[in-house]
């Protein structure tokens, strides 16, 4: 498949101010939120960056995503926060409700954080290293709109419902672990359908439960949640804890991001921010960490490895190199985003690169 090579500075202020003239961001907010999806591109997940932006503008334009959202921070207790995110975008709600988090963890040890009325809030890695930055350990938890079934069943209940950790290391690379529930994330069906593009079998069932190959079939079906049982139990514990516990929708409830415009998704999510120096001061932590690492790297390597990496670790190097060469960007994921950009009118003269 033929792709274009965009410098990430180019994509992210073309996002940013699509954002902000089609969708009626406030400029901070579009900013952020631009950064955050070529964030996603740069490290490689292309299904969580600007190719959404069509899909988040159209749900702006249907009234079910407040572009401008009050979001409001309600104190439980000294460690324990709720934050309400207005129907805003996802990402919004997210990142306030870590910077919550982390504060609370400065003056009681650890921050919970549960967050009700967001939105998909995009990649999960996102907000553990927005912890690992402040020099936090960091754990982030969603649900999402049903996706797999539960274990047993063949309709769409769970979702796919990512689970992210990071963990700050001291001179070596941090953890950053940002998995789905499903064997494959549903962004990248979802891509792979944008594009016509086959999927591998044993990824996901079409809407009669048989096992596909076709992207867009697949994508109108149920996903299959990695590690059989196990998988959907984890899809489970996400939606009680993201949802149930902070009185966001659950149990199927949560509305599509892709289909349904009928109202607001209310997704949940929940924020875990832990001060590293608990039980042994940061310096100490941090050499343990940086030990743990090179104990990691130096272990025997398997058949058909060439070195063993951390989690999180392919990805910055995907990043690094992006940095250099530029975002690779499909023809069609081009043509959508000059579609949005003629809706309102955007002119790029200085800025000719799609």
């Amino acid at each position: 498949m033929e792709k274009k090579m965009v410098k990430a500075e180019d994509l992210l202020r073309f996002a940013a101010r699509l954002l902000e003239q089609s969708g009626g961001l406030r400029r901070e907010d579009a900013v952020v939120i631009a950064q955050d999806l070529v964030e996603a591109n740069l490290r490689g997940l292309d299904s969580h960056g600007v190719s959404r932006i069509p899909m988040y503008l159209e749900r702006i334009r249907r009234g079910v995503v407040n572009p401008q959202p009050n979001i409001k921070v309600t104190n439980i207790t000294a460690a324990v926060s709720l934050v309400d995110g207005d129907n805003g975008m996802g990402f919004l709600a997210a990142h306030r409700a870590m910077d919550e988090a982390i504060e609370l963890a400065e003056n009681s040890g650890i921050g919970l954080v549960g967050v009700r009325n967001s939105t998909h809030f995009g990649m999960a890695a996102l907000y553990v290293k927005q912890a690992i930055r402040a020099g936090y350990i960091g754990l982030a938890y969603t649900n999402s709109s049903p996706a797999i079934p539960v274990w047993g069943g063949r309709a769409p209940f769970l979702g796919a419902s990512p689970f992210a950790a990071g963990v700050p290391a001291g001179q070596t690379q941090p953890y950053v672990l940002d998995m789905a529930m499903t064997v494959i994330a549903r962004g990248k069906i979802r891509l792979a359908a944008m594009h016509g593009e086959p999927i591998p079998l044993g990824l996901a069932l079409d809407k009669d439960g048989v096992p596909t190959t076709d992207a867009k079939k697949a994508f109108e079906g149920v996903c299959l949640p990695f590690g059989g049982v196990k998988g959907a139990a984890l899809a489970m514990l996400m939606d009680l804890l993201a949802g149930v516990l902070t009185g966001a929708n659950y149990g199927g409830d949560v509305k599509s991001l892709y289909f349904d415009y009928s109202g607001p998704q209310n997704v949940g999510h929940l924020f875990f921010a832990i001060r590293p120096d608990l039980f042994v001061s940061r310096e100490e932590f941090a050499q343990r960490m940086d030990t743990f690492v090179a104990r990691v790297k130096n272990q025997p390597l398997a058949q058909g490895f060439s070195e063993i990496m951390l989690p999180g670790e392919p990805e910055e190097r995907t990043a690094e190199e992006r940095r250099k060469t530029g975002i690779p960007l499909t023809a069609e994921v081009i043509r959508v985003l000059r579609e949005e950009a003629a809706r309102c009118g955007l002119t790029m003269e200085k800025d000719n690169f799609l």
